[in-house]
Formats: C-alpha cells, sequence, structure tokens
C-alpha cells in the first residue's frame, strides 16, 4: 500500500511539474524530456513518442516493392531492420501497447526476410547477410517465442522452431579450418570483407542463442553448444581475462593470435545477456561469476567525462563523431541485454539500474531535436540535443527508457510454458492516458 501511496504522491508531483513547464496535458503527448522514472505513465506516454518516430524511418510496409517488406532504406543495412523489430517487440512487452504488433509479424514472417528454409538466410539479402545479420533476426524470434507472441500463419513454423532453424544454420559453419573453431563474419565468399574475420557479434550472438535455446528446451545439446561457444571466445581472447572487455574481432589469417581490441557496446551486451541466461538455467556459479564479471567490464562505456558519470556512450566513435549508421543502434543493444539480464540475474540489477537511471534521463533530454521537437539525439552526455538524428538515436533512447517498466513484465518463458498462439485479437492501449497505470 505504501508503494502505491508513493506511486500516486509521484503521479501529482509530476502533473503539477509538467503543467508548470508548460508541457502537454497529462492525457496527451508528453514531451519526452519531462521523463519521470517514477512514473510508469510517463515512462510509458515518452516510450511511445519514441518508437513512433523511430518508426517513421520504415516504410516498407507501405511500399509497392515487396522487398521492402520488413527491410529498411538506406543507409540502414537488412540487419539493423531484424533489430528494430526486436526493439519494437520489447516495446509491446513493457508497455502492452498493441500498435507496432501486425507490422512486425508481417515484417519477420516476410519470405524475403525468412527465406525458403525459415532461417532468416533469403536469397535476396545474400549480398549484404552476414551470420551476425542471423542473431538480430533469430533474436527477435526467440524473444517471440520466449513471449509467446502470436504466429499467425499455420503454414509457417512456429517462433521457437524458427530460432531452432537460425541456431543449425550458425552451427553448421562453425569453422575449425583456422583457430580451432568459431564463426566467420561473412557467410558467402562473394562477399569476402570478413571471410577471415571472426568477430565478437558473430560469435557473441551464436553463444546467446545457444543459450536461450538450451533454456527454452532444456535440450542439452544447445547448452553444449554455449559452451563451446564460450570457451573458444575466450581462449581466442574475444574476453579480455583481466578487464572483461569485449573486443571486436580476431583474424583468422593470423591464426587469431592477437584480437582487435576494438570494443564496441553492443557485443559486451551479447555476451552479457547469454552468461546471465546460463547462469539462470544451469545454476552454475562459474555462470554468475562470468555474468557479473561482463557488467563489470562494461563499465567504460558509463564514464564518458567526469561530469556525465554513468550516462551510456559508444566511445569508439561518439567524441570523434565518427558513428556511421551501424553503430548508432549499438548501444539499444547493450540497454536491451542489460535489461533483460536482471530477469535472469537479479544480483545485476542494481548496478544496472544505476546506469541505466542517469541514462534514460540523459537520453531524454536529448530528445528535442528535429523538426517536431522531439527527435533524439546520439551524445546524451552533453546536456541537449546534439544535432543528429536518425533511426539509431530513437532505437537506443527507447530501449533504455522502455526497460525501466522490466519489473511489470512477464520474464521468458521456458518448457512446455512456450505455446504456439494463432489469434492476434490485440486489445488497445493508448499510452498517452493516465489511467493507464
Amino acid at each position: 500500500m505504501k508503494g502505491f501511496l508513493d506511486m500516486m504522491m509521484n503521479l501529482e508531483k509530476f502533473i503539477t511539474l509538467v503543467g508548470s513547464l508548460g508541457g502537454a496535458a497529462v492525457d496527451g503527448v508528453l514531451p519526452p524530456k519531462y521523463l519521470n522514472l517514477d512514473i510508469p505513465y510517463s515512462i510509458r506516454n515518452v516510450a511511445a513518442t519514441i518508437a513512433h518516430d523511430a518508426m517513421t524511418y520504415y516504410n516498407g510496409n507501405t511500399s509497392s516493392n515487396p522487398l521492402a517488406l520488413g527491410d529498411l532504406q538506406e543507409p540502414y543495412y537488412w540487419w539493423v531492420a531484424g533489430a528494430l523489430w526486436g526493439t519494437l517487440l520489447d516495446y509491446y512487452h513493457y508497455t502492452k501497447d498493441p500498435s507496432y504488433n501486425d507490422v512486425v509479424i508481417e515484417a519477420l514472417l516476410s519470405p524475403y526476410n525468412l527465406g525458403p528454409n525459415h532461417d532468416f538466410m533469403p536469397p535476396e539479402h545474400a549480398s549484404e547477410e552476414g551470420n551476425d545479420d542471423l542473431y538480430f533476426w533469430g533474436s527477435a524470434a526467440l524473444a517471440a517465442a520466449e513471449r509467446n507472441f502470436p504466429q499467425p500463419d499455420a503454414t509457417k513454423p512456429s517462433w521457437l522452431t524458427i530460432g531452432a532453424n537460425v541456431f543449425n544454420s550458425l552451427q553448421s559453419r562453425w569453422n575449425t579450418t583456422h583457430c580451432g573453431g568459431g564463426l566467420t563474419w561473412q557467410i558467402y565468399p562473394d562477399n569476402p570483407n570478413g571471410m577471415n574475420y571472426k568477430n565478437s557479434i558473430t560469435n557473441g550472438g551464436f553463444f546467446q542463442v545457444a543459450a536461450r535455446m538450451a533454456r527454452a528446451t532444456g535440450n542439452d545439446t544447445y547448452l553444449a553448444w554455449a559452451d563451446r561457444a564460450w570457451d573458444w571466445s575466450w581462449d581466442v581472447g574475444l574476453i579480455d581475462h583481466d578487464t572483461w572487455h569485449v573486443y571486436d574481432g580476431v583474424d583468422a589469417a593470423s591464426d587469431c593470435r592477437e584480437p582487435n581490441r576494438a570494443s564496441y557496446t553492443y557485443t559486451s551486451g551479447v555476451y552479457l545477456y547469454g552468461a546471465a541466461v546460463l547462469a539462470n538455467h544451469t545454476g552454475d556459479p562459474r555462470w554468475v561469476d562470468r555474468a557479473t564479471n561482463l557488467l563489470a567490464g562494461a563499465e567504460l562505456f558509463f564514464d564518458p567525462y567526469g561530469n556525465a558519470t554513468d550516462i551510456l556512450h559508444e566511445g569508439m566513435c561518439e567524441p570523434a563523431d565518427r558513428c556511421n549508421a551501424d553503430m548508432e543502434t549499438h548501444k539499444a543493444y547493450l540497454a536491451r541485454n542489460m535489461w533483460q539480464a536482471t530477469w535472469m540475474l537479479p544480483s545485476l540489477r542494481p548496478t544496472i539500474e544505476r546506469y541505466m537511471k542517469a541514462s534514460a534521463m540523459a537520453a531524454a533530454a536529448t530528445c528535442t531535436g528535429g523538426a517536431d521537437g522531439h527527435r533524439c539525439g546520439m551524445k546524451w552526455y552533453v546536456g541537449g540535443h546534439d544535432g543528429n538524428v536518425g533511426l539509431g538515436p530513437q532505437m537506443t533512447a527507447l530501449e533504455t527508457i522502455q526497460g525501466w517498466l522490466i519489473e511489470d513484465a512477464a520474464p521468458p518463458l521456458r518448457g512446455d510454458a512456450i505455446q504456439t498462439v494463432r489469434g492476434v485479437e490485440w486489445t488497445p492501449v493508448d499510452p498517452y492516458r493516465r489511467d493507464m497505470l
């Protein structure tokens, strides 16, 4: 009862604050810069605006070109589209707002994305698809399975079977020709940039898919492959044995002797969540230690400057303004994986909430740009909008902010609790209404 009363007192203060600042009426669109993390309504309201603005970068569902369905336009690669659908699955799971669900289903089940073998290996995207792309599309399918998200098309496999197909596709390319194993970044020899490079997003993605399939199914084959992918990543130095930083990759041409020490946010998140899943699934203290150490290793992404403590940043490119369209999305995947790791390993929650509190508030403060005045920025540590707008800033802010609703969302299902749901009768939810508490 005390918690409810506290929440209502915070809501009254919040209403007063918005009115005093000239913000929108409470039953209406709240400028994201007025985000209040103590009020679920505020989080949901701001998340709805950011999600709406993210979707302005997608027009595949209105295009006359069938190949555009579920894909994004330049400068975004196909893998970013798969990541976007994962973000919108999170949006629905946290906010209960089904506004984009039909678009997500349409995108994930489009034959031009799912492919003839139902494993996200469509020939239409062979020229740009790498093994890491399968992680982002497969992760979305697994999230759908873990939440019993409807799959209405009886002519196509269940979400969990699609996840298994993605695992099988990746596992079939485990490469022992060089470096004793690992997956190369690229798949097809006619796309040679990366046929020797065994990078952490590909191998960490495979590790996480295996871990989640092990938990979802109880099948020890997946667990064995998760162990194998982890051991290989550790042995070749993708994960620093002292700092637990995750490095970008190793080159088979030099027998993987020296890692490329570039370190991006998203790879730490991928390994972190995989380790947390295995801690939850196996109860093995080794996985608890690994997840805890990976979280400690990710600290370098949360202190860009002395006056910006705990604010998430992409250190490899933000300070020098060198982030490309791909890199602009990376923080979203660290935030997503951090939040979801709190389901699996609650001991991580205090540290993650500390990071996400400062980061969410800083992200919201940047959402003042663009012609509409509420587009989010890239650099959250500058105290306002930095002049950068795009899908990446929207996705990163959204995953960071909407994760604050995770306590009221169901954790991932497993075993017989995972069902194939066909019905798509969504319950309408207006995220801009106060009574949606």
